[in-house]
């Protein structure tokens, strides 16, 4: 089937989409009907948004319903363990699972990542399978929105995706509580891991045989969608196509000094929060079945916070100073968990604290790296780093709150402090850079680049004349 683009440019006289003039280019977002492009994302949205949600696993949940205790012979050291070997898979898989969306139909790969998600046969193995299917998954989900939503529209659909696993944790808690009164001769947090787990391997077939894959090949759009989704991408640069791995933006996102300074300071929280959320509520004085229930309404709470922020983020087209302004709610949450000890509703408060810092931050960032990288490959690896480096740190994060320690923590609340600490020294460095280096761009290329202007981000990445980062 002939590319509805090369029609439309056909129809104004211009059958090479690389020497179209710049007056037809600027025409395009004109030529688009707001009425018909909401029509398009609500259509879109309808399909791609619930068939990229996860429900989470719930492991620190499992601890306080028996995981430890019964199959970890109550060893920290063996549950610290198990936390450890999500990130073997998970980091090392990270970039070729995030790359393989563009070698492959994306709803294959994103497909295949959720069905490996979950697996029964040992705790380890488990593990491991599971940071194989989220490596696979969790950026690549990323790259497939940067495939069919604008620029300034895919924080808020990242937030519905990172929003789904804070609603994953406050329903897991929900779910937790009521699971723990079950009385059966099967363990309690095998019950649980059941619950959570089955629906995920029901929504992998659903993702490999519904989920659109790319807006060129796509059978859920027609020809008069299709041609409408082309006109929205053209007009920001985006309709770069179906291409394959584009080895030149590999390289690229491997030499750019930019992939390795953004992304190591970003996922502490999330780690210690998937591992000992709920061991640090039960640290205020709960029981076990109770403590299940009071991480419910922080996660609503962040939730919340989330869908806000990244919505004002796109209507703002600003990422850095919103990542700045998460991560002071974040450091103060450690800051009063240190500082305070006796006074439990302080730390509560401290508790949502921390889930807006770790969570909310995600898309934020997600959406920072989406924007600032030119081309689809270069896009696919420097995702896959906000995985295989940002995650270095949470390779400490499973044994930084040892039992002994409780209620203070004095490691595990000190190390999130120093690196939310860090991520908004980091950040406000990135403003700087981004907006010195449009400044700079403008100068040389005699101002900013014009609406519609031809970018060529498929052959010269971020660096290429007309390209502006998001600051």
């Amino acid at each position: 089937m002939e590319k509805p683009e090369n029609v439309q440019m056909e129809n104004q006289g211009v059958t090479d989409p690389e020497k179209r003039p710049p007056s037809v280019v600027a025409a395009y977002e004109n030529d688009i009907d707001p009425k018909a492009e909401r029509r398009l994302l609500l259509k879109l949205d309808a399909v791609i948004l619930p068939l990229t949600v996860l429900m989470r696993g719930n492991i620190g949940n499992a601890r306080l319903q028996g995981l430890q205790t019964q199959l970890l012979d109550n060893s920290d050291n063996k549950y610290s363990i198990v936390l450890l070997t999500f990130y073997i898979t998970y980091m090392l898989g990270s970039i070729p699972g995030t790359l393989l969306s563009k070698a492959i139909p994306p709803n294959y790969a994103l497909g295949g990542g959720c069905l490996i998600w979950y697996s029964f046969a040992s705790i380890i193995v488990c593990r491991l399978f599971i940071g194989l299917g989220e490596s696979i998954f969790g950026q690549a989900v990323v790259l497939h929105y940067s495939l069919w939503y604008k620029k300034n529209e895919i924080a808020t659909r990242l937030a519905a995706f990172i929003g789904a696993g804070v609603l994953a944790g406050a329903f897991g808690g929900l779910i937790a509580y009521g699971v723990s009164s079950i009385q059966s001769h099967i363990s309690t947090w095998r019950i649980l891991f059941l619950i959570e787990g089955c629906p995920s391997v029901l929504l992998g077939v659903f993702v490999v045989l519904f989920l659109p894959s790319r807006p060129e090949r796509s059978s859920y759009l027609n020809e008069t969608e299709r041609e409408l989704e082309f006109l929205r991408l053209r007009s920001q640069n985006l309709d770069e196509g179906d291409n394959g791995i584009d080895w030149n933006g590999v390289k690229r996102a491997f030499t750019d000094w930019k992939s390795y300074v953004v992304t190591p300071w970003f996922r502490l929280t999330l780690s210690s929060l998937s591992g000992f959320f709920p061991t640090i509520i039960k640290s205020l004085g709960y029981t076990n079945a109770e403590a299940q229930l009071y991480t419910v309404p922080p996660y609503a709470v962040g939730f919340v916070v989330m869908l806000l922020l990244n919505y004002a983020s796109d209507r703002l087209r600003l990422r850095g100073p919103f990542i700045i302004f998460v991560f002071l709610i974040n450091a103060i949450g450690w800051v009063l968990l240190l500082a305070v000890v006796n006074e439990q509703h302080v730390r509560y408060f401290a508790c949502f604290c921390i889930v807006i810092g770790g969570y909310c931050t995600i898309p934020l960032i997600q959406s920072w790296v989406s924007n600032n990288t030119g081309s689809q490959s270069q896009r696919a690896v420097h995702l896959g780093f906000l995985n295989s480096l940002a995650n270095w740190a949470a390779l400490a994060s499973p044994f930084i709150f040892p039992t002994a320690d409780a209620p203070r923590w004095h490691l595990g609340f000190g190390l999130n402090l120093g690196f939310s600490c860090a991520a908004i020294v980091v950040t406000a460095a990135m403003i700087v850079y981004y907006r010195y280096e449009n400044a700079r761009r403008d100068k040389e290329e005699g101002g900013p680049p014009r609406p519609g202007q031809k970018v060529e981000v498929a052959k010269l990445h971020d660096l290429a004349p007309g390209f502006r980062y998001t600051p």
